[in-house]
């Protein structure tokens, strides 16, 4: 028997399971929020796919994520990445995990975790949306709006609304599985 998934993630084996695994899964772990973070911000103005086919080259070469190693890369270490063919070569937005890494400690020096920070934001429970279509999910709300302008006045780069938008999918913030999708009620 097929089981009914979301629109945007069938046909591709890799894409499938990241849907049935992991996204819209609410994340509360630090370490995790942050590769999600990273990956939405190398994601803009790309496709997803392309992300996640690079995944396991961004964990090799961002230390598997550890924000407490990338937060003093020096600039031997960002010629080193924008050398790496497994990753995408933007030099902007490899300056920006380093500084996004440092911003992310301040964050949890003030709230004790990003994930208290984060979760703030929609009162620590995932919002519920019931899209009956993928694509007439937003790209962005008043709320990924709110958020993104204050991770900017925190430091933060590559946050735009639509990045953070899709960070809040990803993590859990925001249930946007079809209400069809076999997910929509597990998460």
């Amino acid at each position: 028997m097929e089981i009914s998934r979301c629109g945007w993630c069938i046909g591709d084996p890799l894409y499938e399971t990241y849907h049935d695994e992991e996204w819209g899964v609410p994340l509360y772990e630090d370490d995790k929020l942050f590769e999600f973070l990273i990956l939405e911000t190398f994601q803009a103005g790309l496709s997803w796919i392309t992300i996640l086919r690079k995944r396991e080259n961004f964990r090799k070469a961002f230390d598997n994520f550890d924000y407490k190693k990338i937060a003093h890369y020096n600039q031997s270490k960002i010629d080193e990445l924008l050398q790496d063919a497994g990753l995408i070569r933007n030099k902007l937005k490899v300056k920006a995990t380093v500084t996004n890494a440092q911003a992310f400690i301040k964050i949890q020096e003030e709230f004790g975790t990003f994930s208290s920070y984060i979760w703030q934001f929609v009162d620590g429970k995932p919002i519920k949306n019931k899209l009956i279509d993928y694509k007439k999910a937003p790209a962005n709300t008043a709320l990924s709006d709110t958020i993104s302008k204050d991770l900017k006045k925190r430091g933060f780069k590559f946050v735009g609304t639509t990045v953070v938008y899709a960070h809040m999918q990803a993590t859990g913030m925001v249930n946007d599985h079809e209400v069809s999708c076999f997910r929509y009620n597990e998460v």
